[in-house]
């Protein structure tokens, strides 16, 4: 068990197992944390971009974008390739959501740690910097949509993208907790930086970002979805 988890704010509700105090909510990340979706993503927006003259793998997509929402990816690529077309955004969006209906797989153990959470009385939340369109189709695809209700937050929903923390904050008061009492599972550097930046604990999941990177802003390491419940003090229920 991370030490830092007991060192972390204390939220409502009964400690569980081994002393870890459950939270109100859990609001989760999507690409990369319920959604194996980031190399899909960058194949399409480096396929994009080589056509407009920056040529980029989809690795190096991955290491330009990582976290960023599409109005702050816009600046960066206009900067390379002069002004996009008015509705680039919308139309990327759209290529994206149409991709993930046809190819799109779950994180291994996401679906039933957030099908666990909800068995366990908690409420759950989901926010992401994906459009609004592109967000809906993944949890779709997933089989998440039902488990979320009207608690999906995207970019476009807020004021500011992550790493600000408005999204966090939103999710947390849809959830009827305060942000202290909400875990938050991230996978980016910017979307950790936008839970602790909100008052939330944050899991910070590490299956693609360095352990020390996501420790360094506060959040708490984990490898494996599949330790999500035992993490959240819900004894019993991890697979």
């Amino acid at each position: 068990m991370p030490e830092g988890l007991r060192r972390l704010p204390a939220c409502q509700g009964p400690r569980e197992g081994d002393g870890v105090i459950r939270p109100r909510a859990v609001l989760f990340d999507c690409d990369g944390v319920l959604a194996d979706s980031e190399g899909l993503v960058n194949r399409i927006v480096a396929e994009d971009l080589t056509v407009r003259g920056w040529r980029l793998s989809a690795e190096e997509a991955r290491e330009t974008f990582l976290g960023l929402a599409a109005p702050d990816m816009l600046p960066m690529i206009e900067a390379r390739v002069g002004p996009l077309p008015p509705r680039w955004m919308h139309d990327l969006s759209r290529t994206i959501a149409a991709a993930m209906q046809r190819e799109l797989l779950a994180v291994p153990g996401a679906v039933a740690a957030v099908q666990a959470v909800a068995a366990a009385g908690l409420a759950v939340a989901v926010a992401s910097n994906s459009g609004r369109a592109e967000l809906v189709s993944k949890l779709d695809r997933l089989g998440l949509a039902k488990a979320f209700g009207p608690r999906i937050f995207s970019f476009e929903d807020v004021a500011r993208p992550k790493p600000a923390p408005d999204m966090y904050r939103a999710a947390a008061a849809a959830c009827g907790a305060a942000p202290a009492d909400c875990v938050v599972v991230e996978d980016s550097l910017l979307g950790a930086r936008a839970g602790i930046a909100a008052g939330c604990r944050v899991l910070g999941f590490t299956r693609e970002t360095d352990a020390s990177v996501l420790a360094a802003v506060g959040a708490v390491p984990f490898a494996r979805m599949d330790d999500l419940p035992r993490l959240l003090g819900l004894q019993g229920l991890a697979a």
